[in-house]
């Protein structure tokens, strides 16, 4: 049950933040004003998504009690994230270099939970 609701939590929140940001990058204006009342307006998105975040982090230590990992697996999972993020707002299509790069995370992410 941690696993699913550290899983769904830990989507979430980065999900939420990782939108938030590539909006920003794509339709704010650069200006320090308008990013100031951006991220104002986008406080209690933050909020949520930190809360969603840390007890995601909080039921995966519970599930595997290894922080190292479920930290490891929540920036993997982010990683996957930002590719999503850049297609989905800037249309850039992965190439064979970040899916290698993101084999190479998920080797570490299978070495880490080894004993």
């Amino acid at each position: 049950m941690y696993y699913f609701a550290s899983f769904g939590l830990l989507l979430a929140g980065l999900t939420c933040i990782n939108i938030i940001f590539s909006y920003q990058g794509k339709h704010v204006d650069p200006h320090f004003v308008p990013t100031l009342k951006f991220q104002l307006k986008m406080l209690p998105l933050f909020l949520a998504a930190n809360l969603s975040i840390g007890y995601g982090i909080k039921f995966g230590l519970k599930a595997v009690q290894q922080l190292g990992f479920v930290l490891i697996a929540a920036k993997c999972m982010e990683v996957l994230i930002s590719v999503g993020m850049g297609y989905w707002f800037m249309k850039e299509i992965p190439s064979w270099k970040t899916w290698l790069g993101l084999g190479v995370i998920a080797a570490g992410i299978v070495m880490v939970k080894q004993k």
